[in-house]
């Protein structure tokens, strides 16, 4: 499979699978966060994801891929406080504002933060006409969000904070987005630097969840919480190894911006698994977006 992957590089069908992959971690992503906001606290939701992780990845990146070396591994744990920052900043988010207010304002600013950082490290630029799509899929994003903050029950003193958090997290995105397509472009073999990535990124989020655990005066039944942990690790395999494949082939903004379509994905689970209001104007608001990839994609 490596040696496949390193073969479409700089392809046309890699190109085309970097397509598949990142609308894969879009869909993906977008269960994922409707899975931490559920009916579990986000915190223990996410610790128990990263817990999953752990289990499940430690074997294979021992195992079944080629050791990091040397300069791999500063790659590999560069991406540790990036993806702290940002689990952390997710969560205090979600303890403040709806699923729906959050999650498009974190997807909305992510885009333009990571071109911009994939301009400064990588060096890729995009053309006027996709800097249009990222204008077009932000403008959409970004109203659904002011759509959602008027329409869904909010507490108004929390909103603000919450608003200041997602945005926060949404520069965060960018940096593990990035940062995650300079190392595994710098890892010689791709998932070499995915399973370990899986394994250190999630030495946190256990720790803070087992402390919030023996605080809580109802804590949710141990079997669920187990559930959501290993399907959560398993839906984030998908999510943020798809992506981060996807930065290797082809390039870290376009992948970037074709994943921000999980906002549409985020209202249907929504609408279908939360039971949230979704009504014609937030279906138009999702047909910008998917109108902003679009144009993205045919623009470069």
């Amino acid at each position: 499979m490596s040696d496949l992957i390193l073969s479409l590089e700089g392809t046309e069908a890699g190109h085309r699978l970097a397509l598949i992959l990142a609308l894969t971690a879009a869909f993906l992503h977008a269960f994922l966060g409707a899975i931490q906001k559920g009916r579990i606290d986000p915190w223990l939701s996410r610790g128990a994801i990263d817990t999953a992780f752990i289990v499940l990845t430690l074997p294979i990146a021992l195992f079944f891929v080629p050791r990091p070396e040397g300069r791999e591994w500063l790659l590999i744990l560069g991406t540790m406080p990036f993806m702290f920052v940002y689990k952390w900043l997710l969560a205090l988010a979600y303890t403040r504002a709806a699923y729906t207010v959050v999650y498009p304002v974190v997807r909305g600013s992510g885009p333009f933060f990571t071109v911009l950082g994939a301009w400064l490290l990588i060096g890729e630029t995009f053309t006027p006409t996709q800097w249009t799509g990222v204008g077009v899929l932000m403008g959409g994003i970004l109203g659904l969000a002011v759509y959602n903050m008027r329409h869904v029950q909010v507490d108004r003193e929390r909103l603000v904070p919450a608003l200041w958090l997602a945005v926060a997290t949404g520069l965060a995105v960018a940096g593990y987005t990035t940062w995650g397509a300079y190392a595994i472009r710098g890892t010689a073999d791709p998932f070499t630097y995915l399973a370990w990535f899986f394994v250190v990124t999630a030495l946190d989020m256990p720790l803070i969840a087992a402390w919030r655990w023996r605080r809580m005066s109802q804590t949710p039944p141990v079997r669920d919480v187990i559930r959501l942990g290993v399907t959560g690790a398993v839906i984030g395999w998908g999510s943020f190894g798809t992506v981060m494949l996807a930065t290797r082939l082809d390039k870290v903004g376009e992948a970037a911006v074709l994943r921000e379509t999980s906002t549409v994905f985020a209202a249907m689970i929504g609408w279908l698994v939360l039971k949230e209001t979704v009504g014609p104007r937030r279906v138009m608001l999702m047909t910008l977006i998917a109108l902003g990839a679009v144009i993205v994609e045919l623009g470069g």
